[in-house]
């Protein structure tokens, strides 16, 4: 049951009101045709190229939209502050499932649905890149971010592409200028290298009972569940970035549960402002704030 709320909470898919904004299809996958919404600044110029955040709802892998209310009410923030904003649907393998994303759901069938968001997700950037001029993005200030389910999507097609993607080729001219992971995790934070390291924000609660801020089993399931899988969350990857003496702006809330998966649209000027500093001045940043949960 708890799980059910939290998916409520971080998934609210019923929209109030709309922007104008362009829909597109990037891919048709079996019985699923993955489509993007792209949101401009009304006063978008012909010629504008402008920095994009490419967007990955959350929902467990089984709900949400792309047009959540958080979602477009992101992207109309986005929008007055000289972004293009991009919110995908992909594939929810876990709608309907009896097991959901939990203990009682296999850990190779949790692997194998990372790899497909991971894959849904690249296809999503290649398809923005590949359009560049029609959408008017500058591809090299993509911003890849994402909420929960959509986060770890995110962190593991940013940072994990060579352990997912069979054929990183098809992905050669995908690059990222930084990630924003809203309690968010990888696989496997020693991929995270010189290399790759990007800019990044990170949103997390120590009490998250679902998705572990630091070293854990996902949902903290016991060893001898299917669903036992090490995941390494936000703490990981901030002490990743740090020794790699890459920037990272990480909000560590104490107290705080699941709902950190929420866009915290209070701090939005702060994380643009990082984004500014860190990519277009080229400034190493690394700040960590620890919060209380109210």
């Amino acid at each position: 049951m708890k799980y059910k709320i939290l998916v409520v909470i971080c998934s609210l898919s019923f929209v109030v009101f709309s922007q104008t904004k362009e829909t597109y299809i990037y891919n048709i996958k079996h019985v699923d045709t993955l489509k993007l919404d792209v949101y401009k600044p009304k006063n978008i110029k012909q010629g504008d190229s402008l920095p994009a955040v490419l967007w990955m709802h959350g929902g467990g892998f089984a709900g949400g939209s792309r047009a959540n209310i958080d979602e477009v009410k992101f992207m109309e923030y986005l929008t007055k502050n000289g972004y293009i904003g991009i919110s995908i649907s992909y594939r929810l393998l876990l709608k309907g499932s009896k097991t959901g994303f939990g203990c009682d759901c296999p850990k190779t069938f949790k692997i194998d649905v990372f790899r497909q968001a991971v894959i849904d997700y690249l296809d999503a950037a290649k398809y923005i890149v590949e359009n560049k001029t029609k959408l008017q993005i500058d591809p090299t200030k993509i911003i890849a971010g994402g909420s929960s389910a959509g986060a770890e999507g995110v962190l593991n097609a940013v940072y994990l592409k060579h352990f997912f993607v069979d054929d990183v080729s098809k992905y050669k001219n995908v690059n990222f200028a930084g990630a924003i992971s809203l309690a968010g995790a990888l696989v496997n934070a020693n991929y995270i290298s010189g290399e790759n390291a990007i800019p990044t924000v990170l949103f997390h609660g120590t009490d998250d009972n679902l998705v572990p801020i630091g070293k854990a089993p996902h949902h903290y399931c016991d060893p001898d569940r299917l669903g036992y899988l090490i995941l390494e969350g936000s703490e990981i990857i901030a002490d990743r970035l740090h020794n790699l003496k890459a920037s990272y702006y990480f909000q560590k809330t104490v107290g705080g549960k699941h709902e950190l998966c929420q866009i915290p649209f209070p701090e939005l000027d702060n994380i643009l402002d990082f984004f500014d500093k860190t990519i277009n001045k080229k400034q190493v940043i690394q700040t960590k704030y620890i919060t209380q949960k109210n």
